[in-house]
């Protein structure tokens, strides 16, 4: 059974993370992502205390080097002084829906660094990469103080998609020798990367790689107006090389980002986002309590004894969900 917090210590707790207290944090994020009663309650707290952290997304096939790259990025941040905060959507355990790969597997460079906190959450199951509790928790560390939020997917299916929605900035990584470039381009990727990382660059076919991506974006004639010119950097995760010049093209995609409005078009299209979802999990929910009512019954041996059709049944059942 979830489990629920007195409202004194879901305030406290809140008060504490928002003090930058990472036991706190740690804590918040495991309330969030369990999905507990007090939800609600977190939620409006945290609401009160907006922060002003920049969500970075990395996402990128398996192999690319995504997990490396988040902690060249966060070896970068730290040396500006800025305080970072991971966030990694793992697959799920079939059997306990946790995390496979937890956090003590990852960054232990940073493992002593008060001003780094990393977190893995289960995406179990979710569609696109990213768990259903991805936009709280990122609520949460934004409100805790960070500067930045490395939000790292698993890489798979829509996931790229999935963490633009998210994300203020957009970085997709690919790697020579995964396949082909242009083709991973073309499944999308054109349209929601911000930046393209060509990580591994000492390995043969990385200049191909940048080629390649350089040719297709510049046939891409769909963004009009003051539109941002998608740069194509060259990175070697392992030995931290090029990663200044990545922070460097984050930092004009968030001043073009300002001055054009789509910082806060993005912002509102995913608070819009996460109501959608919210309304239709409350629909969801109302209606499996329905569904075991005398109402759904009656409703159903009336269709079956032909005494209604379906859609005026379900017009009525919809009825008594919304009053």
């Amino acid at each position: 059974m979830r489990r629920s917090l007195r409202a004194p210590d879901v305030d406290k707790l809140v008060e504490d993370a928002c003090a930058g207290q990472l036991r706190a944090v740690s804590r918040l994020l495991s309330l969030v992502e369990e999905g507990v009663p007090d939800l609600p309650r977190i939620t409006a707290a945290l609401a009160e205390r907006p922060g002003h952290a920049h969500v970075i997304g990395l996402t990128g096939a398996p192999g690319v080097g995504k997990s490396t790259s988040a902690s060249a990025l966060v070896d970068a941040y730290r040396r500006r002084g800025a305080r970072v905060a991971v966030l990694a959507v793992d697959p799920s355990s079939p059997l306990s829906g946790g995390a496979l790969l937890g956090d003590r597997v990852r960054m232990q460079e940073h493992a002593g660094d008060r001003g780094v906190f990393v977190r893995s959450m289960a995406s179990r199951g979710q569609l696109g990469g990213l768990s259903r509790a991805t936009p709280q928790a990122l609520r949460v560390l934004d409100a805790a103080g960070f500067d930045v939020v490395l939000l790292e997917t698993v890489g798979v299916g829509q996931s790229e998609v999935s963490v633009a929605g998210m994300a203020d900035t957009t970085l997709v990584l690919l790697a020579p020798g995964l396949g082909d470039g242009v083709q991973a381009a073309k499944a999308g990727l054109l349209e929601v990367a911000d930046v393209f990382v060509v990580n591994k660059a000492d390995t043969p076919g990385a200049e191909q790689v940048v080629r390649d991506l350089r040719r297709m974006l510049s046939l891409d004639h769909r963004r009009g107006g003051e539109r941002w010119r998608t740069p194509v950097l060259k990175t070697n995760a392992v030995d931290h090389e090029g990663y200044d010049e990545v922070l460097e093209a984050v930092d004009r995609h968030v001043a073009w980002s300002a001055t054009t409005g789509e910082i806060e078009h993005r912002r509102t299209r995913r608070a819009g986002e996460e109501l959608d979802a919210l309304v239709r999990a409350a629909v969801t929910r109302r209606l499996a309590g329905l569904r075991g009512g005398e109402a759904f019954r009656r409703m159903a041996a009336e269709v079956a004894g032909g005494r209604s059709d379906p859609y005026s049944a379900a017009d009525r059942l919809i009825g008594s969900l919304l009053s």
